[in-house]
């Protein structure tokens, strides 16, 4: 991660993870541009190299080999990463909406989202096809189907609709894996019988005549029919219909046909061809829009080339160049498509044929060049070089223009003290965007101009009250603010209490003021998203200008005081619940030196915006004696303060504990929270440590967790009713981590099975 002593100046919004993306990323972390914000908008956090799947569908490559993580690329780019699918443009305000989070502005544009296989509006598509793309939900449908074909008795029936390159890769692999499925089960490889149906004359139609007649043969080889000039019009459940009159039985049905395009491009007003893709000039820019560009599939050059991750490959570099350059004012450089390619095509197993002009030739040999290619590609994004701190010399200069000069040393000069609050025009835009949920026993919010606010308690209750505040895990603003609200919150869960009001304080980096505008509002939009469903009300804070994004709220909650959940209330015999997994510590410090798969830390993030208020209403239900919300002392400091206080002991359940996907890889690799050291001087309340230390989870009863779940004591005859209600409700992770014993005379009270 770069961090930018220069304010934030201009931003760069990158639609999609696709090919020349991954190449600009890799461009801006090894020469940053002082004064460019990134950002990157993806559905898929990890973006598969079109090259290595038919591989990875053969079983020759696992998944990790074929996928460009992300999460790291971004980290090493200092980019932001939104984990969200775009909706819309708003091409005169400059704005990107995606969906469940707030508008994204940008000063430059850039869309590299690949495309998708036509249906033409043929009825059924949608229902009965496996589409091959989007390749993430083709690849979790594939692995449905081949648990169909293992389990199945008859032959099964597969029709893959479309005979060009990707249709023949895509049938010649599955062919291979489940084959090698079926005799591995002991079964008749030949139980899967395989139809290719093409629009057009001949398959390869892309190709020269010297491929297509080596695929010819080598499907005839493989027993897979093929069915040329034939337009399917329409899929059934277990057929395919086609404009002869003909019925093809099938049982899958396997969708690769031409690409189209998404809507919201043409719908935005961007300039598209006939089929949608964004016409682009030969610096990738748009025909209609200078401040947005386009590559891979999504484009479309007045010199066409067929849908190819070739020419999106070839595309990165000039994109990486010429979005720089577009930000700096600086010359961009044409992208000039080859006439010829040399396409490397797998026959599923370890073969290949290379097709180049009207040349074409076929060997072993060629897969293990092809392969070679590949993992060389995939090497330089999965594993990162140094970054050089310094940037590149011609980009020293950063947003070079006068007017961005004269703004950046004017924002350098910042005051301290009260100088240092935002501005009042900027607050009060966020105050009006924001939404104004009221309650009746908050007298004075958000929306009085009165220095403070003020509240009553019912008659009956107590007003229970929290803090927490801490620097950006995360660069995407929004989920943070959401995160830290959900952080706040659990220690009123935690104490039995609903959430009444809460105050935000709000530290955001320097910035242009439409840019401090925008992440002000960002924090708080995701604070407002967990507060308002848990009953809170927003009723004031204070926001000021930082060297970097900071958080936290203020948190007050109702309760009866007979009521309320102390930390001394364990019982002996009482079960141990514990409703979230843990893990964030080590995972995050993992993220920040790009240690971490993009999914481990999507995950993480995915928990800690789980709300802890459904399931302390489920444990209060269940009698729950005594209750903590899992943060930053880790399990067995949070357990500690418990045992002590209700002067019992606990045993754990060492296997039982729940873990977030990846943290024990990261512990293994040695990768451990900053606070972790001082969390494990409170080893000496374990008994047997030399035992217990040499289990590989060891280190994570240590780990600090962030909005982590809750850590409950529930008797011993409702636990199991507890845990299938949660379970219920949204805590698939939630299990009896433990039980609560007697005090003995040991001198830990902390013994782990």
């Amino acid at each position: 991660m770069h961090k930018m002593d220069v304010p934030v100046v201009k931003d760069l919004v990158l639609i999609g993870g696709g090919h020349s993306h991954v190449s600009v990323l890799r461009r801006l972390g090894m020469r940053p541009v002082p004064g460019l914000r990134v950002t990157v908008v993806t559905r898929d956090i990890h973006t598969p190299y079109s090259g290595m799947l038919p591989g990875f569908i053969a079983g020759h490559y696992d998944y990790d080999e074929c996928h460009i993580d992300l999460g790291p690329l971004a980290r090493f780019a200092g980019a932001r990463l939104y984990h969200a699918e775009v909706e819309s443009l708003d091409l005169d305000n400059k704005i990107v909406h995606a969906a469940g989070r707030p508008p994204i502005g940008y000063d430059i544009l850039s869309v590299n989202t690949g495309s998708r296989p036509s249906s033409v509006d043929i009825p059924g598509v949608d229902d009965f096809a496996l589409s091959v793309k989007p390749i993430d939900v083709f690849l979790n449908k594939w692995d449905q189907l081949i648990e169909q074909v293992r389990a199945g008795k008859r032959p099964f029936r597969i029709v893959v609709v479309g005979g060009g390159a990707g249709g023949v890769e895509l049938a010649l692999a599955t062919q291979l894996r489940l084959q090698t499925i079926l005799k591995a089960a002991g079964k008749d490889p030949e139980n899967v019988v395989y139809t290719i149906i093409s629009a057009s004359d001949d398959i390869m139609h892309m190709h020269n005549a010297g491929v297509q007649k080596r695929f010819e043969r080598i499907l005839a080889q493989r027993n897979i029919t093929v069915k040329t000039a034939t337009q399917v019009t329409q899929v059934k459940a277990d057929k395919v219909l086609t404009a002869d009159g003909k019925a093809y039985a099938a049982d899958a049905v396997l969708w690769v046909t031409t690409a189209s395009a998404p809507e919201w491009p043409a719908k935005a007003g961007l300039a598209v061809d006939e089929a949608g893709f964004i016409q682009v000039d030969e610096h990738l820019q748009s025909l209609s829009h200078k401040d947005v560009f386009a590559a891979g599939d999504i484009a479309s050059l007045t010199d066409s080339r067929p849908k190819s991750g070739v020419f999106a490959v070839r595309q990165g570099p000039v994109l990486a160049h010429n979005l720089p350059a577009a930000a700096t004012g600086r010359r961009m450089r044409r992208y000039r498509p080859q006439k010829n390619f040399l396409g490397l095509i797998s026959t599923g197993d370890k073969y290949a044929v290379a097709s180049r002009g009207n040349w074409s030739y076929e060997s072993a040999r060629l897969w293990s060049i092809k392969d070679w290619i590949d993992r060389r590609f995939m090497q330089k994004y999965n594993e990162l070089p140094e970054m050089d701190e310094e940037g590149s010399p011609e980009l020293a200069a950063g947003i070079a223009d006068a007017a961005a000069i004269k703004e950046l040393s004017t924002l350098a000069m910042r005051c301290g003290g009260c100088g240092a609050k935002v501005g009042a025009t900027v607050l009060s835009r966020v105050m009006q965007r924001l939404p104004n949920t009221q309650r009746d026993d908050v007298l004075i919010g958000r929306d009085s101009p009165d220095d403070c606010a003020m509240l009553t308690v019912p008659k009956d209750k107590v007003m229970v009250q929290s803090v927490d505040y801490f620097r950006a895990f995360i660069e995407d603003s929004y989920t943070f603010g959401a995160i830290a609200a959900n952080h706040a919150l659990g220690d009123v869960f935690a104490m039995g209490a609903e959430p009444q009001s809460a105050l935000a304080i709000a530290t955001v980096p320097y910035g242009r003021e439409r840019i401090v505008e925008e992440t002000l509002y960002d924090v708080l939009a995701g604070a407002m998203h967990i507060l308002e469903p848990s009953g809170a009300v927003l009723a004031g804070g204070h926001s000021s200008e930082g060297a970097e994004l900071a958080f936290g709220l203020t948190v007050n909650g109702l309760i009866d005081p007979d009521k309320a959940w102390r930390k001394e209330g364990l019982q002996p015999g009482d079960a141990l619940v514990l409703t979230k997994p843990i893990g964030t510590g080590t995972l995050f410090a993992a993220e920040m030196r790009g240690k971490a798969r993009g999914r481990w830390v999507d995950a993480a993030i995915q928990s800690m915006l789980v709300s802890s208020q459904q399931a302390a209403h489920c444990l209060q239900r269940y009698g729950a004696t005594s209750c903590t919300d899992l943060t930053g002392f880790g399990l067995v400091g949070h357990l500690i303060e418990m045992t002590r206080a209700s002067e019992v002991d606990a045993t754990l359940y060492m296997d039982a504990l729940p873990l977030l996907d990846g943290a024990l890889q990261t512990v293994e690799a040695g990768i451990l929270s900053s606070l972790q050291p001082q969390n494990l001087r409170l080893r000496r309340a374990i008994d047997d440590i030399e035992r217990v230390s040499r289990h590989p989870a060891y280190p994570l009863l240590f780990d600090p967790q962030t909005a982590g779940g809750l850590l409950a004591g529930v008797p011993r005859d409702r636990v199991s009713a507890c845990i299938e209600e949660l379970h219920q409700m949204g805590y698939p992770a939630a299990v009896t981590i433990g039980q609560i014993e007697p005090r003995s005379d040991r001198e830990a009270p902390i013994r782990i099975q």
